[in-house]
């Protein structure tokens, strides 16, 4: 699995982060959502520089321009209703992109393959597409390995690609581990651990709850 850590470099996206990380501003969850958005912008147009792109002539009012233009067939996928402001960005981007949805949610029994349930998935063929899965908090990975494999029954994509605000090195490995070479993995920031209760640590806390509010 190839794996790309934005923070490694400088760029708009670690100001972005930042702004997520920081209690003093996570209780506007106007603006959690709105960085979020952000993020998922700036991560979309990163990964689209590894597009495939060919020549094509443009007519403009005085002449004709010649343009690489995007070949990839998108279908941008959000996992759970964390990842909704994060999928936005990357859909106002891709903006002809098809879209799905994945319903799922995590027990709290994390130490057996039963610790998620995937319920709900919306979505069209997969076949030939690139698809982009979105998750903004990556920890154990086992939700997002247990839809993968889900929507492979949609169609063989040509790649898959998952982009994470921050991830876990366990969550890391984890994917690295089950999905090998068909992934590649797009991350804000890669931070220290899990904790026993599997938040990432120093993370963010509950990206759902800071964006939507707190759920039983």
């Amino acid at each position: 699995m190839t794996t790309i850590n934005l923070s490694k470099s400088n760029s708009i996206a670690n100001t972005y982060l930042a702004g997520l990380r920081d209690k003093s501003i996570q209780t506007d969850r106007l603006k959690f959502r709105h960085n979020l958005k952000r993020l998922g912008q700036v991560m979309a147009y990163e990964i689209s520089k590894n597009f495939e792109y060919a020549a094509t002539l443009v007519e403009t009012p005085l002449g004709t321009a010649t343009v690489s233009v995007a070949q990839n067939e998108l279908v941008v996928i959000a996992i759970m209703r964390a990842a909704l402001p994060f999928y936005d960005g990357v859909l106002s981007i891709f903006d002809e992109a098809d879209s799905g949805f994945v319903g799922a949610y995590r027990t709290m029994d994390f130490q057996t393959s039963k610790s998620i349930r995937t319920e709900y998935i919306a979505t069209g063929n997969l076949t030939g597409k690139t698809v982009v899965l979105v998750d903004p908090m990556l920890a154990t990975g086992k939700s997002m390995v247990d839809a993968i494999h889900k929507l492979e029954s949609y169609g063989k994509p040509k790649n898959w690609i998952v982009l994470s605000a921050i991830a876990a090195p366990e969550g890391v490995e984890h994917l690295a581990k089950i999905l090998g070479d068909d992934v590649t993995l797009w991350c804000g920031a890669i931070d220290e651990k899990l904790n026993d209760k599997f938040y990432i640590v120093p993370g963010l806390g509950d990206a759902g709850d800071l964006a939507f509010g707190e759920k039983k």
